[in-house]
């Protein structure tokens, strides 16, 4: 039986951001469930959402302090209940967010540890009597001094993300039975965070220096992978369960140790989803380097946006063809898509000019960091800019309204002065919009079985235009994305027995050996299973 993951494409949901049901400017439960038929309408198959529970929200959310609630943002535990019923009715799964390496510093497990040196709780976290060189991926040191119990706790990240001490039988069991809780409650896997930061080196040896810290003992350690297993057996007791894993690595002989027979079922491949600026060429040598260095096992993930990240609309120049582009090689090539809310719609990102508007704490914190070293506040303004988070966590625009119709009150982050000027109401109805496009790519995959289950025939790229063919036992489909502004031509070998599935730029196909794929367009075919679609150059 094909598991339901390999067919899906899911759909991330920033939790303070989609919609909000009771008017007090942040999202929750009560205003997703009442956008549930956009999603299906949509034709998405799975929901990941960002954390829920309880917490302080240093980290928006990252930093939880209860592992069993629902934080009063995002309504009760009866809302969370309501909306897992409404998505599964609806034949959508729900996968949940979970920080599995650190917990919030108001977490009552950490108070009791920071009480007192000899307390059971103590060694739950990191301590030591001094620091070493480490650094929070944050900025500044990893390490915070507690005058109470004169020592120094461990935080990979914020101060007020504490990491937990995994070394200790009894934290993860802790975490399993947080786990075996959500589980139960329904939800259908995780994706957990930063996963492979779980252990780190036992003997805390400096990391060294190659113009910044390079991260050799803090992440990656020996005995994470025998953890990740465990964690994997543990979910996969419960039938139909879906594990996805954020490996903090662009490096593929990192990022395919995790996944696989008895490991994550897939992790986020950063080595294509981070690339910074468009690169045609880049973007194809990742592809295919993951194909030649993933077992047949390992599925990659096709991603482009997140909430920790820029939106790639913006990223890659905010040129909507290109977009489009983007779109159709994410939920054509191989692995499993993810698309990032709003993206549906093209919405850009959101540059605030005010550091009192900055929400995000990676921001913040490089700007104080910035001032520290005598940058001036505009200067520091731009670093904040750089690093912070907020630029795609902005309210999903669903229409022209007051707050883009995302919250009948003050929203809890800055809409953008154009966010007016992208709304889900302006496109649902446009046959040429990005919202349309993304529908007709989403149901060409469900209707396709190569474009879930197919491996490549053959990947290519020839300046600037990648193109390839997946096939399986039933179908061939050929997918040629022309990312130039130079129209390209594509020599094919039966033109009378293809199928135009899908174009950005026309609605026919000529009955000629040699197509031409216009400049910026996007061309989805069918042939037959006996020939080769496409000649040999």
């Amino acid at each position: 039986m094909v598991k339901w993951w390999k067919q899906s494409t899911f759909y991330e949901i920033y939790m303070p951001s989609f919609k909000d049901g009771n008017g007090d400017g942040i999202g929750d439960f009560a205003g997703i469930t009442s956008k549930l038929d956009y999603l299906k309408e949509l034709g998405i198959d799975g929901l990941w959402l960002t954390p829920f529970y309880p917490s302080p929200k240093v980290d928006n959310g990252y930093d939880i302090s209860d592992y069993y609630g629902i934080d009063p943002d995002y309504g009760t535990m009866a809302d969370f209940e309501t909306f897992i019923q409404e998505a599964h009715q609806r034949g959508i799964k729900v996968i949940a967010d979970l920080v599995l390496n650190h917990t919030s510093s108001d977490h009552q497990w950490f108070q009791e540890s920071k009480s007192s040196k000899d307390h059971p709780k103590r060694d739950w976290y990191i301590w030591r009597d001094e620091p070493n060189n480490w650094e929070s991926f944050f900025g500044g040191t990893a390490w915070e001094y507690d005058e109470e119990t004169d020592q120094y706790y461990y935080h990979a990240f914020a101060k007020e993300q504490v990491d937990l001490n995994w070394a200790n039988p009894k934290v993860k069991s802790a975490m399993f039975e947080v786990m075996k809780f959500w589980l139960e409650k329904g939800v259908d896997g995780f994706r957990l965070d930063v996963i492979n930061f779980l252990k780190v080196n036992d003997q805390f040896v400096d990391n060294p220096y190659d113009g910044e810290q390079v991260h050799l003992y803090d992440k990656d350690q020996e005995g994470v992978l025998t953890v990740i297993s465990e964690i994997a057996e543990f979910v996969h007791q419960y039938p139909d369960k879906f594990l996805v894993g954020e490996v903090g690595s662009e490096d593929l002989d990192i990022l395919k140790q995790y996944s696989g027979l008895g490991m994550l079922d897939v992790v986020f491949n950063f080595n294509i989803g981070s690339i910074g600026e468009f690169d045609a060429d880049k973007l194809f040598q990742q592809l295919a380097a993951t194909e030649q260095v993933y077992d047949p096992t390992q599925i990659p993930t096709l991603f482009f946006s997140s909430h920790d990240m820029s939106r790639h609309i913006s990223r890659f120049g905010g040129d909507e063809d290109r977009a489009k582009l983007v779109a159709a090689l994410m939920l054509t090539a191989k692995g499993v898509p993810f698309i990032y809310f709003g993206d549906e719609i093209g919405m850009r990102d959101w540059i605030t000019d005010d550091i009192g508007k900055m929400k995000d704490v990676q921001g913040i914190m490089g700007y104080q960091l910035a001032l520290e070293a005598g940058k001036s506040r505009v200067e520091a303004l731009m670093i904040a800019n750089e690093k912070s988070r907020d630029k795609s966590r902005t309210p999903m625009q669903w229409n022209a309204h007051a707050n883009v119709g995302f919250s009948e009150g003050q929203p809890w982050i800055t809409i953008p002065e154009d966010g007016y000027k992208v709304t889900v109401e302006d496109q649902i109805n446009d046959p040429e919009s990005m919202l349309s496009f993304y529908k007709k790519l989403l149901k060409l995959r469900k209707e396709h079985s190569s474009l879930q289950f197919g491996d490549y025939e053959f990947l290519r790229n020839e300046d600037g235009m990648i193109y390839f063919v997946r096939t399986d036992s039933v179908e061939k489909v050929l997918v040629v994305l022309n990312f130039t502004d130079q129209p390209k031509t594509l020599e094919v070998e039966v033109a009378a027995t293809m199928k135009l599935l899908l174009s950005t730029k026309r609605t026919g196909l000529d009955r000629e050996s040699v197509v031409t794929i216009l400049a910026n367009e996007a061309v989805i075919l069918k042939g037959d299973i006996g020939n080769g679609l496409v000649k040999e150059r």
